[in-house]
């Protein structure tokens, strides 16, 4: 690895503002200057940027696979080929993602995760596992195999958290499950982010919900419920609910097809910039062409037909997966939402480093945070990935 690594000639975006004729110096990994005029210091290498836009790198924190591989298939070599593959699309850092499984699956997949992070030095950096599932609202179960859908199991999760509990960063479950409150608790305390998905909740269970650390929507709006009726009475959904507590943060698949422009538009307007991250939430399919597919492990993960820049069930039913990377939805916010390019770049960046407790090392251009930089040019598309310093994918 080059100890110093100077780029010049760039475009640097930070949290705010964009620095024309910008250069940086990166010393053993870390961000050491940026400035808007030359800067002298020797280094070891130099990258000429060309013009084009010096960005944090993206940060995934929802993603299942990609490369026609699924972290479900639980291999060295699959955790290694989805990091490799969403690298080229600007993606540096990445939360690796289950499906709702047998707790044996879960935790080998978890056991997987260690021995794949100790020798990822091609890819996109891992920051901890997301298990989504087992405990889910059967009706908003979406693509998840009902098979393995259950209420929270005190005995189960304990006993997954005393062994991987330093591996895991987020857990997603619907909050109105019998045993769900008693379960964030016990996340929260582990330091570990619960967070409300696949869920018939309302306005009560969501405030309930949040008062016992659910601070985040898992792919908002997707598996979730909206306005309701019981008894004839209608109640406010999850999504109502997010709307209108300021604090929940909203992950967002801006794919473009499983939020088109108007819903895109209302996020954006109601919730905020900095409560929004973008996530792919992408399966296997992603980079890879149209056709058939699996939506989770190759053994008993479920078929999907890949057309229309989305995975869909074999009856096409409903939509059973993301095939997006991340320089798509940036593209997307940007050209179908109408969002300028420093916000999205904070969605895609800043805000979700936050939501993982790592903004004081990633996130931003900023002097003392890792060095993990993407260069793109005005289509988005990625000319670099530079992790740690080190540059990784060159176009």
């Amino acid at each position: 690895m080059h100890k110093k690594l100077k780029i010049i000639n760039g475009r640097v975006i930070t949290a705010y503002r964009i620095i024309e004729n910008a250069s940086l110096l990166i010393s053993d990994g870390i961000i050491t200057e940026i400035s808007d005029k030359h800067i002298a210091e020797a280094a070891d290498r130099v990258l000429d940027a060309g013009g084009n836009y010096i960005s944090p790198g993206f940060i995934d924190i929802h993603v299942h696979g990609g490369g026609g591989s699924d972290f479900m298939d639980a291999t060295v070599h699959d955790f290694l080929t989805i990091a490799a593959t969403h690298l080229q699309y600007g993606t540096t850092a990445m939360v690796p993602t289950t499906l709702t499984a047998e707790k044996e699956d879960l935790m080998h997949t978890l056991d997987v995760y260690s021995k794949a992070n100790a020798v990822n030095k091609t890819g996109a950096r891992f920051m901890g596992m997301h298990i989504e599932g087992p405990y889910l609202a059967m009706s908003q179960r979406g693509a998840q195999d009902p098979k393995y859908i259950r209420n929270p199991d005190k005995k189960e999760y304990s006993e997954i958290i005393d062994r991987f509990g330093g591996i895991i960063a987020r857990w997603s479950a619907a909050p109105e499950l019998d045993g769900a409150i008693e379960f964030g608790r016990c996340l929260q305390a582990h330091d570990i982010l619960p967070a409300i998905a696949h869920t018939d909740a309302v306005y009560d269970d969501v405030i309930n919900a949040f008062q016992n650390g659910y601070t985040l929507a898992t792919h908002f709006y997707s598996a979730m419920s909206g306005v309701t009726r019981r008894n004839a009475f209608r109640y406010a959904g999850v999504i109502e609910s997010v709307y209108l507590m300021d604090e929940i943060d909203v992950e967002i698949i801006a794919d473009g097809v499983h939020l088109p422009a108007p819903l895109l538009k209302l996020i954006y307007k109601v919730k905020g910039v900095d409560r929004i991250a973008l996530i792919t939430d992408a399966m296997r399919a992603a980079g890879t062409a149209p056709g058939e597919s699996i939506l989770g492990s190759k053994i008993n993960g479920l078929k999907v037909i890949v057309e229309d820049g989305v995975a869909k069930l074999p009856d096409r039913s409903s939509f059973a997966g993301s095939v997006a990377t991340t320089d798509r939805l940036v593209r997307t916010m940007i050209h179908t939402a109408g969002v300028p390019l420093v916000e999205t770049i904070r969605m895609m960046t800043l805000n979700p480093a936050r939501i993982m407790k790592a903004d004081k090392h990633k996130g931003s251009v900023a002097i003392g945070k890792d060095a993990d930089i993407v260069i793109f040019d005005e289509n988005i598309a990625i000319q670099s990935s530079i992790v740690g310093g080190e540059i990784l994918y060159s176009k």
